[in-house]
């Protein structure tokens, strides 16, 4: 065999090597698969994404709560039953909950199409309250389920006469003197003029399978307006029980005093001829009055403090709540309180305290 001969053959071999090396390369690699990446959407704030598909935005949150009182009082501990020989006996009340919710959001031709929902998973010791035992272990709750398009709303909600003017204060016994229904079906219409102005209707079913729901096809009629601005806010709103033909009101007033101090006062009237509780008045008596603020002692704590007043059938009862929220970490609070009620009927004051811990998401 001869030189030429042999490069021949050894260039033949190499090529054929080279190309049973690039075929079997080919049959390996495979094609890569379309992949739709999740968008962030900031058209209405922080933590929305697209739904894959759609022009809809989606966020996903909520809170994990832990709460443990004592003492006296709806705030304070509990009553049971010695294990041993039956007698009275008094203990922590402690209830933890998960709360989880949605908000949705697209734009239409009638404007802003949004839902907002949220499922309370809630576990629970016995209360005590003239020996009847409620709220033990595990319960659920759906709390919110309503859609909204531009101005209308419908759905479960809480009461516009209790929302449109606020809550009362910071504080976690804020209802010690109830000041409003939350539970309830609802339509509504809110019209907001863009200059601070904004005035609502709200009909609505009351909180369904109990005696506060309507027994007919007349619902409840909330109707309230406000004026909102940097210094804060003057608001009112008025509510029609068609059950028993009572009406309520109320009136607020907000000042931010500066970055630090805010404060409200708020003064409720309603009528109570075929009934002493009407669904728009809940406190007992015909008036009632709220009242307290904030302040915010650094970026992380702040100090809230309500006390209210209530007519009573009678005589007068009082409640007074303050605590101090306290931002452990970013997203985490632990917040204790402290809770008096002067019930001048029974002739006695509850001291009760709580500490509350919370997570949110």
């Amino acid at each position: 065999m001869n030189i030429k001969s042999l490069l021949l053959g050894s260039a033949a071999a190499l090529i054929a090597a080279s190309g049973a090396r690039a075929a079997d390369a080919i049959d390996v690699v495979a094609e890569p698969e379309p992949a739709e990446y999740v968008r962030v959407c900031d058209t209405y704030g922080t933590g929305y994404f697209y739904i894959p598909g759609t022009e809809t935005c989606l966020r996903i949150g909520g809170y994990a709560r832990f709460d443990i009182s004592g003492g006296d009082g709806e705030y304070g501990g509990i009553t049971t039953a010695d294990r041993m020989d039956q007698s009275e006996s008094d203990t922590y009340a402690h209830k933890a909950r998960l709360s989880l919710r949605t908000w949705t959001g697209s734009e239409t031709e009638f404007g802003t199409l949004s839902t907002y929902t949220e499922t309370r998973f809630n576990y629970t010791n016995a209360r005590a309250d003239d020996d009847a035992l409620l709220g033990i272990g595990n319960s659920t709750s759906l709390n919110f389920a309503w859609i909204q398009l531009g101005g209308f709303r419908v759905g479960k909600d809480e009461s516009a006469f209790t929302t449109f003017t606020d809550y009362a204060g910071g504080v976690i016994a804020d209802d010690l003197i109830a000041y409003g229904p939350f539970d309830t079906n609802r339509l509504s219409y809110t019209y907001d003029a863009g200059n601070g102005i904004s005035a609502i209707l709200s009909l609505e079913t009351g909180e369904a399978a109990k005696s506060s729901e309507i027994d007919s096809y007349i619902p409840y009629v909330v109707a309230g307006a406000k004026y909102a601005g940097g210094w804060g806010a003057v608001s009112g709103v008025f509510g029609y029980d068609s059950n028993y033909e009572e009406y309520a009101g109320k009136v607020r007033a907000d000042v931010n005093v500066n970055d630090q101090i805010s404060l409200f006062v708020m003064g409720g009237y309603g009528t109570d001829e075929n009934v002493a509780k009407s669904y728009y008045k809940p406190w007992n008596g015909a008036w009632a009055v709220w009242g307290g603020g904030s302040y915010k002692l650094n970026p992380k704590t702040t100090f809230n403090l309500q006390g209210a007043y209530e007519e009573g059938i009678t005589d007068a009862n009082l409640g007074v709540a303050a605590n101090v929220n306290y931002e452990l970490v970013k997203d985490f609070n632990v917040t204790p309180e402290v809770t008096y009620y002067d019930n001048a009927a029974a002739d006695e004051a509850d001291i009760g305290g709580m500490v509350r811990f919370q997570r949110n998401f």
